[in-house]
């Protein structure tokens, strides 16, 4: 074994230290709860999908450095003029003409095309700007129902139990009773019914919490994510919703796509417009006849337009066409999604009054009256535990439908504006 010297060690032992309390940091940033705000800024920085969107965005940009540019020369290397016939077949130096050439050549794109490159690329990284946008908009909106979904599930699932501990309390009158003779053997059974019944629900509604704990912790990062806080109470103003349509990043999309169709049809466009091409050699012959020196220039012939050029001109301004119907296409059924998810969360908001007014109230009252009409002897046990299932079940409801206001919020601010709490 070896043994470092005294400082070696003590560098070791500090490198040691500092890896544990950055490990530790860490984890213990993992494990705070979560925001409602605090997620959604860590699934702002974490999620994978919107890191491969910023990769496709700045390859884009890389890519339209290059656009329009001149194509890159081109050497060319030969023999002219050498003899496989005759007297002289073979011969590099009995022939007059025989000629070792070394030259350049340089096309130059037409100006229009050479624009409409640079238009393209253009369009590209706007596509591309678009799309991270979106996903953007995609990874927030999911981030916000996760956390939603997280936090109702769990309140549902502290009102479940409240009411089997309400049940504990049932349980005793029960026992009390059957020692006194007043009650019914079977009675006893009834809370323990309830109580089952009450479990199918408990587990349903933990399966609701780990799934909204796997959605919340693939955007964050968080491998077990926990919510802290109050739930957003957001505006939902349906005149700015409607005014901005036009903003919204799905239309953003289609107008970059747009802006690509635009620019294929200018490409299809200036291939009727030639190109040159430029050349120049040198080529050395047999010291006799002396070395000689040339220069050319190429010229395309766009003669049969009407069978090569038009037909591709005329696709690329069916497919822009296209595209603006399909613009045309999404923005009314965005128009109409938001109407029908304003007409939701109205009818939503009146539900939930409804609940806290009235059916909560209602319940509340009701179970107290048969749980005292039971504790006089003036009702049978199965009936004052319907009576407390159906507040349990109304007080559930509530929070089903409160959650269902929130989540109403926070999808009509997303996804057709920006939050405004």
């Amino acid at each position: 074994m070896t043994i470092l010297p005294g400082r070696a060690r003590c560098r070791l032992l500090a490198m040691i230290g500092t890896a544990m309390l950055a490990v530790s940091a860490a984890q213990s940033a993992w494990a705070d709860p979560l925001t409602y705000d605090d997620a959604l800024v860590r699934a702002a920085a974490n999620a994978p999908s919107l890191k491969a969107r910023a990769a496709t965005t700045e390859g884009a940009r890389s890519s339209a450095v290059a656009a329009g540019r001149l194509p890159d020369p081109t050497l060319d290397l030969g023999f002219q003029n050498f003899p496989v016939t005759g007297p002289n077949a073979g011969s590099f130096t009995r022939d007059d003409f025989t000629t070792t050439t070394i030259g350049f050549s340089q096309l130059f794109p037409n100006l229009a095309k050479r624009h409409a490159q640079t238009a393209r690329a253009t369009a590209d990284i706007g596509v591309a700007e678009a799309g991270e946008l979106a996903e953007a908009r995609t990874v927030r909106l999911e981030t916000a129902l996760a956390w939603i979904d997280l936090y109702y599930g769990e309140r549902r699932l502290r009102q479940l139990d409240l009411l089997i501990a309400s049940l504990d309390d049932l349980q005793k009158t029960v026992a009390a009773r059957l020692a006194s003779g007043s009650a019914r053997p079977s009675q006893a059974l009834e809370p323990e019914q309830l109580r089952a019944a009450i479990a199918d629900r408990r587990a349903e509604m933990i399966a609701v919490i780990a799934q909204a704990r796997a959605r919340l912790a693939r955007y964050t990062g968080d491998p077990d994510p926990e919510v802290s806080g109050e739930p957003p109470v957001l505006d939902v103003d349906p005149v700015r919703l409607r005014a901005g349509i036009d903003s919204l990043p799905a239309l953003r999309v289609q107008d970059a796509r747009i802006a690509v169709a635009d620019a294929d049809v200018r490409l299809a466009r200036a291939d009727k417009r030639p190109d040159w091409k430029v050349g120049v050699s040198y080529g050395r012959r047999d010291p006799r006849f002396g070395d000689m020196a040339s220069i050319g220039v190429s010229v395309d012939l766009p003669l049969f337009a009407g069978r090569r050029q038009n037909p591709r001109i005329d696709a690329s301004s069916s497919q822009a066409r296209g595209a603006r119907y399909d613009r045309d296409a999404l923005r009314a059924e965005l128009l109409a999604s938001l109407e029908s998810d304003l007409a939701d969360h109205a009818m939503h908001h009146e539900r939930l009054r409804n609940a806290r007014e009235v059916l909560v109230p209602l319940a509340k009252r009701r179970a107290e009256l048969d749980r005292d009409s039971y504790a006089a002897g003036k009702l049978d046990l199965g009936t004052a535990l319907l009576s407390t299932l159906a507040l349990a079940e109304a007080e559930v409801e509530a929070l089903n439908r409160e959650a269902d206001v929130a989540r109403d919020a926070i999808r009509i601010n997303i996804i057709y504006g920006e939050e405004r709490s």
